[in-house]
């Protein structure tokens, strides 16, 4: 979400707001085409193009730079946290990018032509639109979370696949996701499907909570804006 949500709004508010509608309707259209896109595609290019860049040019550079902070020390793999998190990122920008466009654009011209006679500037404009608008931005805000905490595949394709806790964002790590694809299909005993059943019920449990908890920021948006 770090990655992500300054470039959703970010493209989102110059696509409502600032590009022309030829622009617009092109940019839209290929975000639209980013959001199709099915997740295993997106972890083959993160094995083959990502992973390598990863490993051989951004990670030894974030080593070189900011190796004093915990989080960028270590042996750079190219497969670990920091890339399953691009992955992410990339995946669920387009998501919240679409959903802010739409958002953005329902706000009545009315709203900014008054802005403007009052003399706001351009920046002040959008601004207000952002204001107006920003209970839809948190809803897509949590519709790309969700796309976040759910996704196995990608994830699975470049996170490392090993079962261990490490500060550093370079080293392999597991989610609950990728732990039930990768060793449903091997699970023989009953103690084993038990626990990743329960890894399941687990996800199931976080995911609830963060929707729910995004469910009453929006519901608390709305009774102090007094939308109904």
């Amino acid at each position: 979400m770090i990655i992500s949500l300054p470039i959703s709004l970010g493209v989102a508010i110059f696509l409502s707001e600032i590009a022309g509608k030829t622009l617009s309707t092109i940019v839209s259209f290929l975000v639209e085409i980013l959001a199709a896109i099915p997740s295993i595609i997106y972890g083959f290019w993160g094995i083959f193009v990502l992973a390598p860049f990863m490993r051989e040019t951004f990670q030894p550079m974030l080593n070189k730079y900011f190796g004093f902070l915990p989080i960028f020390q270590g042996t750079p793999y190219g497969f670990g946290m920091m890339t399953a998190g691009i992955i992410l990122a990339i995946m669920i920008t387009p998501i919240i990018t679409s959903i802010s466009r739409e958002v953005l654009k329902v706000i009545p011209i009315s709203q900014r032509e008054a802005a403007y006679a009052l003399g706001a500037t351009k920046w002040e404009t959008i601004k207000m639109a952002i204001l107006n608008a920003k209970s839809g931005i948190l809803g897509a805000i949590v519709l790309g979370l969700g796309r976040a905490l759910g996704e196995t595949m990608a994830v699975t394709m470049v996170i490392g696949n090993k079962a261990q806790m490490k500060i550093s964002l370079f080293e392999p790590a597991y989610t609950m996701a990728s732990v039930i694809a990768n060793e449903f299909a091997e699970a023989s005993s009953s103690m084993h499907i038990s626990a990743l059943i329960e890894i399941g019920f687990l996800l199931f449990v976080v995911s609830f909570i963060i929707n729910s908890i995004a469910r009453l920021l929006i519901y608390s948006i709305t009774i102090k804006t007094g939308v109904k």
